[in-house]
């Protein structure tokens, strides 16, 4: 890894607390917006649980979304080559729910 001095322009160093680095568990992500941020919610949800709640929530720019779509979409194909295609349940059922929750 390059110190400081060697790092090229534009690069962040990013450190990481422990509490951070531990990571929440989610199964479920909601998603709004507004014309200034996007705003993603990431829940967990345990089966047959009537309520669901946040464990995370991340706001950021629409050019930073706009990023991290196309971030995901990168490493999904990484991942889908390494591993296999991911089937959805709404691929295999035609016509399914996007998401095989119920919110209320």
């Amino acid at each position: 890894m390059a110190n400081n001095n060697e790092q090229k322009q534009g690069q962040v160093q990013v450190n990481m607390t422990p509490d951070v680095e531990k990571g929440v568990y989610s199964n479920l992500a909601i998603m709004g917006f507004t014309p200034t941020e996007f705003i993603m919610d990431f829940v967990f949800h345990h089966p047959g649980m009537p309520r669901a709640n946040v464990q995370s929530r991340v706001i950021m720019s629409p050019v930073q979304a706009k990023r991290l779509m196309r971030l995901l979409e990168q490493n999904m194909a990484n991942f889908e080559k390494a591993f296999g295609t991911i089937k959805l349940a709404e691929e295999v059922q035609q016509n399914g729910p996007i998401s095989p929750f119920k919110l209320n």
